[in-house]
């Protein structure tokens, strides 16, 4: 049997492989009923496998399935909880039992039970039913750990540190670099990045041990020598007199008999950045500390608990300065050998000081953590002057360096990364943050290996100084590297899906994208991993079905609008980052481009994973956000803020040069107002639904009567943006929208087909041509390389997505906010999206669009019912596409056809009855399963 390869093809069999199963099946006195139920594939505990951190009540559960049959579906489920394994295998459903439940629910049914205790570990399956009612038989067993929720469930657990923080030395939130100065003597300090240890004596057998840990700005603990969890940079970073995360885990197996060790050294983050080295922000929340409870249950059902306070002891760490935007030091000579381990003697250590506790409230977090995902070994090594090298690793990420170096005790090596190198073939940083580097100090003649532990940046190229490579005209006796790895960090959340076609540029500009997309997918959306590391709002929305196709970002865009609540102010509006560590001025303090995400971030959620709840939750500050707008418009019109950021006019790009403010600014305020209406249908809120209904209208009528010719039916400037965008939104009259596209065609072709459209206009054009049928202009306007542009970017050798569409060297050279052709590729040349209502891909739209040169494309999705996969091809007589549907969804496929064109299905000839035709297009409704369709 042959089973096709790859990511887009988990349950992809052919349909003749199926009849040959079949046939065998039936040989083999298997009926066919049996042949035909539903298999479990994937069971989720808000929306994770086995999660931890999580609440008391409000639970919801999923599962995805799976059916060799076409059309299959759930009619009933039955979901059951237990407190301990063993009950659970042996019927004892002492927690919770659904019964059957009649329903074709499967993505995040709420839990109905009685709330559940904190800091415990439950186990649950679950069963489904198919639509003849058989039994799919239990999934295998689950389990979720609770979190904690108040003081108490902290057991008396304290903050300690190495050293407490003045009152009057604190400025949160920061202050912006060219201000640093009005600051006197704050934020000079250099924190002490302080190890803590903690010993304690196991004298009983085990059950389970359950560890509730974090540090600020970040940490990473150890038991008896060894790391738990997988974590670079934890916790997720949250504005900290509002929110502080911490991490929950089952550390069971970590634990022995006898004495056991816990190890935390905690690093500045966010939480204090001083004023050495580069920095985008100064701040001091506090210095450095950490709260930890260890919850440990014996066989005998005794219970202990382990939880820092003075006891522990602790001494300053070998990492003599670090900081989120200047780089890391560390000096090997201070390392205390076995310090994490329970025989060490700390004797000469301090006793830990009890400090005062960060403002912000202490909640799980449940989020994926930022990890070390890839590594790039050495390209090229340069040798741009004596004692100077260059190592170029090839491509342009967030991240560290690893390094593995043989010299003499006391020796010091410098690493400055860089994204690009100046005509000298040396470390240019002039665009991301200067300066900012690693020193490592040696502490013996052995090999050393070392990488930084509470910082990153972006780079591609590291300048060595210091060292050699190799032993020949080493007269110094210099420090030899064996070995320099670059490490790179992103937020470790699932691949969401995968894309490719037939034209080669389109696969290089979907790689180009995707490294923006990793590099800047940390605990919060990042513009850059260098320069700022801020989470500029805009980008979380526009690029959002972008990431979303690629990645699973539940959780990373649940934590997102819990930023957004924390920043928002008394008078309603939201700033433009979130996190809000500094308060900016002006448009980059107030942009309602920028703050609308605070509406559509909840509501994206709720159409891409069906997420009721967090509609519910974000509610009140998205209509407080509306109300805000409207105090700031004056006859429904807004003014204010930055605009079309970067579009590509006669001058250097910043602030809106071809649109004006008013016009993206208003529209974007009209669709919020259209969208806070829709979440009142949604939570049944009918005179907010009015209310915001009319709203929109009255924005709607202004906008026109200001902005729209109704003569020569062009909207402002006649820009791409300024044509786009209400278009986009929703503005435009459906008696003005054909005459409205076509005169957007037809200036983008008058003007070259070049992109000028800027980072919040290029989303809207790319969505306006995709709906209004022009993906061929889409493809003219990106397959090309002559001018501003992706293939102009990698022409100029471009590893990642630039700033700005010339790819200038003075701006960053690793950014998010223009890949918006990436939804493209996924929605209109794979074909990939949801219809117009659909929520979580429940209906599914199949629409490829064979424009251009491409003769082919594939692609697959991870949606919450399952995998969705497409795959096309076609030449001059016909158009053949192989499509996955999953269990409990439906598809309506568009096909490209002519009037005298044969749809067949799976080899069938498709009667007429059952095709829709339009302009061009065969429209076909396909319940789940597998399907192969022809076009002839």
């Amino acid at each position: 049997m042959k089973i096709k390869k790859g990511k887009s093809s988990l349950f992809q069999i052919t349909i003749y492989n199926k009849q040959v199963i079949f046939l065998l099946l039936m040989l083999m006195g298997i009926t066919y009923n049996t042949f035909a139920q539903l298999k479990i594939s994937t069971v989720l505990c808000e929306n994770k496998i086995n999660p931890a951190g999580v609440a008391l009540q409000k639970i919801r559960f999923g599962w995805e399935l799976t059916s060799m049959e076409n059309a299959q579906y759930q009619t009933a489920y039955q979901l059951v909880i237990a407190s301990s394994k063993e009950n659970l295998q042996a019927g004892n459903y002492d927690v919770y039992n659904s019964d059957i439940v009649k329903s074709g629910h499967s993505v995040l049914v709420e839990y109905a039970g009685n709330p559940l205790h904190a800091a415990q570990i439950y186990f649950w399956k679950l069963q489904v039913w198919d639509k003849k009612n058989i039994a799919s038989g239990w999934c295998d067993d689950q389990q979720f750990i609770t979190g904690l929720f108040s003081e108490k469930d902290w057991s008396a657990a304290r903050w300690i540190g190495y050293e407490q923080l003045n009152d009057a030395m604190r400025v949160a939130p920061g202050i912006h670099e060219p201000f640093a100065e009005t600051l006197g003597n704050k934020c000079i300090q250099r924190p002490v990045v302080p190890l803590f240890r903690k010993t304690f004596a196991i004298k009983k057998k085990v059950k389970k041990a359950l560890l509730f840990v974090t540090g600020l700005g970040q940490y990473e603990l150890s038991i008896n020598g060894t790391k738990t969890g997988t974590a670079f940079l934890a916790p997720g970073w949250t504005y900290f007199d509002k929110t502080v995360l911490y991490n929950t885990f089952d550390v069971t197996q970590h634990l022995v008999q006898g004495k056991n060790a816990l190890g935390v050294i905690v690093g500045n983050g966010f939480y204090n950045i001083n004023r050495e080295r580069y920095f985008k922000v100064v701040s001091a929340f506090g210095m450095p500390a950490m709260i930890c409870r260890l919850k440990i249950m014996y066989e005998d059902g005794a219970t202990e608990d382990i939880i820092s306070d003075a006891s522990w002891k602790t001494s300053p760490s070998p990492i003599t300065y670090s900081s989120i935007y200047g780089g890391e030091d560390y000096d090997a000579r201070l390392e205390q050998t076995g310090w994490n381990t329970p025989l060490f003697d700390d004797t000469k250590w301090m006793q830990s000081l009890q400090v005062k506790p960060p403002l912000g409230k202490l909640l799980p977090e449940l989020d994926y953590p930022v990890t070390l995902m890839d590594s790039f070994a050495v390209k090229k090594i340069i040798h741009p002057s004596s004692n100077v090298l260059l190592f170029d690793f090839g491509q342009n990420v967030s991240g560290i360096v690893r390094l593995k170096v043989r010299g003499h005790k006391g020796q010091v090596i410098k690493l400055i990364p860089a994204e690009l190198i100046n005509k000298n073939q040396m470390a240019n940083q002039v665009a991301t943050g200067n300066p900012y580097y690693f020193t490592y100090t040696l502490k013996s003649d052995k090999a050393e290996i070392w990488q930084p532990e509470f910082t990153y940046y972006g780079f591609r190229y590291v300048q060595v100084e210091g060292a050699v490579v190799n032993t020949s005209g080493n007269s110094l006796s210099l420090p030899i590297i064996e070995q320099l790895t670059s490490l790179h960090n992103r937020n470790a959340n699932p691949v969401n899906g995968s894309f490719e076609c037939s034209n080669p540029l389109f696969n290089r500009i979907y790689t180009l994208i995707n490294w923006a997309i990793k590099s800047n997918m940390q605990s919060v959306i990042t513009d850059c991993p260098h320069r700022e590391k801020l989470s500029w709002l805009e980008q979380d929305y526009l690029m959002g079905n972008s990431i979303h196709y690629n990645n699973d970002i539940y959780h990373l865009y649940r934590k997102l609008v819990y930023d957004l609540m924390d920043a928002q102010y008394a008078e309603g509006f939201v700033p433009d980052i979130a996190p809000e560590f500094v308060v900016f001025e002006g448009g980059f303090l107030d942009s309602p481009e920028w703050g609308s995400s605070a509406v559509i971030l909840p509501w994206q959620l709720y159409e891409w994973y069906g997420d009721k709840d967090i509609l519910q939750t974000a509610y009140a500050m998205a209509k407080k956000y509306v109300d805000y707008l409207q105090t700031k418009s004056t006859g429904h019109i807004l003014s204010h803020g930055l605009g079309d950021w970067f579009d590509y006019g006669p001058n250097q790009p910043g602030e809106a040069q071809l649109t004006p403010k008013a016009v993206t600014a208003t529209s974007i305020y009209y669709y919020d107002a259209v969208l806070v209406s829709k979440m009142a249908k949604v939570l049944n809120e009918k005179n907010d639904e009015e209310k915001y209904r009319q709203l929109a209208a009255s924005i709607r009528q202004s906008f026109n009567k200001q902005f729209f010719n109704g003569k020569t039916k062009v909207y402002s400037t006649g820009s791409q943006t300024a044509m786009a965008m209400p278009l986009s939104v929703g503005l435009v009259d459906e008696k003005n929208k054909k005459a409205v596209l076509n005169n957007l065609v037809d200036s983008i072709y008058a003007g070259n087909k070049a992109l000028t459209a800027g980072d919040i206009g290029f989303h809207f054009l790319v969505k306006a041509l995709d709906e209004g049928g022009a993906s061929q202009l889409i493809f003219d306007m990106n397959n090309r390389d002559d001018v501003p542009g992706y293939g102009f970017q990698l022409k100029k050798g471009a590893t990642a997505l630039t700033e700005s569409w010339q790819g200038l060297e003075d701006v960053s050279n690793n950014h998010l906010m223009l890949g918006h052709i990436m939804e493209w590729f996924y929605s209109g040349l794979a074909g990939i999206s949801q219809e117009e209502g659909s929520v979580a891909f429940q209906k599914i739209k199949i629409r490829p669009q064979p424009v251009g040169d491409i003769s082919s494309a594939k692609g697959s999705f991870h949606s919450p019912y399952g995998w969705i996969t497409t795959d096309w091809k076609k030449d001059k007589n016909s158009f053949s596409l192989h499509i996955q549907i999953p269990v409990n969804a439906s598809a309506n496929i568009y096909l490209p056809s002519s009037v005298s064109s044969k749809i067949y299905k799976n080899k069938i000839l498709v009667a007429d009855k059952f095709i829709k035709k339009n302009k061009g297009i065969s429209q076909i409704s396909v319940p789940s399963g597998e399907y192969f369709l022809e076009v002839k």
